[in-house]
């Protein structure tokens, strides 16, 4: 075992320091990882002043990440994780709840795996959603349909996801049939960290352990009356496939909000559509000269994709203020414990310059 096989780089190996070891980490089990080091995996907890320093979860490792470990760890000990190192890349969501805090879901990956089922989980909006959160987050993205033999439009399907797909790639598959894997397989390359993402009972796992060669990773089934899946994958764990390349398996998400989505790109064909309007603040509503709407009664653009676009773009908005609330709070926190406390303290200052 080696850190190039967990996808190190020259660059990568270059930000190693005098007295501290490089590692990345592949398990998260709530405070405590596991990461692996040139001489095999390790135990590691965060450091005090890493921890202090953070200002919301996105500031800890995830499974993923490359960090910095004090000293040269051995097995059996725990060893303390010093540095967290800049992404290349990471897919973030809103964590559920109303706290606007940033979950990141994979870092540090090369290649998106958006997974969506063809039967009766199909929908282009929720993949539009995917496709603009992968396009955001310094990964390439591609598109990958499980589930073909229960497809009832297949060639329909595959047409609709390829309209709004860009420069994604598209492969569909069926989990018990070889042809389909074989294309999965063939957009993994030796070194390189994919992560599947995508909701419940699409079918993830099921091309994992197809991937690895053997039913290493726990699958269920999936619900009769709506074909959604139960939790089967309940953690993140990054996995070394024997074609050479590196796989995040992810939770299924019932939700994905929005946080850094690029819409723009993801509606690419909206955006061009909208520099020929007349006006530069046109809002593709009921502006004459509108090549939106243009598009739209010559019926080359689907109504529902404009509104998805327009969903997307507000959501974001809210969810990146409710954001920066949220680091706001927690840099408050830090600081003065709490924003009573920081009154108090704005209060006790106010009087002594009086």
């Amino acid at each position: 075992m080696t850190l190039t096989e967990y996808g190190l780089t020259p660059a990568r190996a270059a930000q190693q320091p005098a007295g501290l070891t490089l590692a990345r980490i592949t398990t998260q089990d709530r405070t405590l990882y596991t990461a692996v080091v040139e001489t095999g995996s390790v135990r590691a907890e965060v450091a005090g002043r890493l921890a202090n320093m953070a200002a919301g979860p996105e500031d800890f490792p995830a499974v993923g990440d490359w960090v910095l470990l004090r000293g040269t760890p051995t097995a059996g000990d725990v060893a303390i994780i010093e540095r967290l190192l800049p992404r290349t890349s990471v897919f973030s969501r809103v964590a559920a709840g109303r706290s606007g805090t940033e979950q990141v879901v994979a870092a540090n990956v090369d290649t998106l795996m958006l997974c969506m089922a063809l039967d009766e989980n199909f929908n282009l909006r929720r993949m539009e959603r995917y496709l603009a959160v992968a396009n955001a987050s310094g990964a390439m993205p591609a598109i990958v349909l499980t589930k073909a033999d229960k497809a009832p439009d297949l060639t329909g399907q595959l047409s609709a996801v390829r309209a709004l797909s860009g420069e994604a790639a598209v492969v569909f598959c069926d989990a018990t049939r070889t042809d389909g894997i074989a294309a999965l397989a063939a957009l993994i390359d030796p070194g390189k960290t994919v992560a599947f993402l995508g909701s419940s009972g699409v079918g993830k796992t099921t091309l994992i352990n197809r991937l690895l060669g053997e039913d290493r990773l726990a699958t269920g089934a999936i619900r009769e009356n709506d074909a959604h899946g139960r939790h089967t994958t309940t953690s993140r764990d990054l996995l070394l496939l024997p074609s050479g390349g590196i796989v995040i398996d992810t939770p299924g998400m019932r939700a994905l909000s929005l946080l850094d989505a690029d819409t723009e790109t993801t509606f690419a064909d909206i955006t061009d559509l909208a520099a020929h309007c007349r006006f530069n603040d046109c809002t593709h509503q009921q502006e004459p000269g509108c090549a939106v709407q243009a598009a739209i009664a010559a019926e080359t653009l689907d109504p529902e994709r404009l509104a998805s676009f327009r969903r997307l773009q507000q959501e974001q908005a809210v969810n990146v203020a409710l954001r920066g609330r949220a680091r706001e709070r927690a840099k408050i926190d830090q600081i003065f414990g709490s924003r009573k406390q920081m009154k108090q303290v704005m209060r006790a200052s106010k009087q002594r310059r009086r």
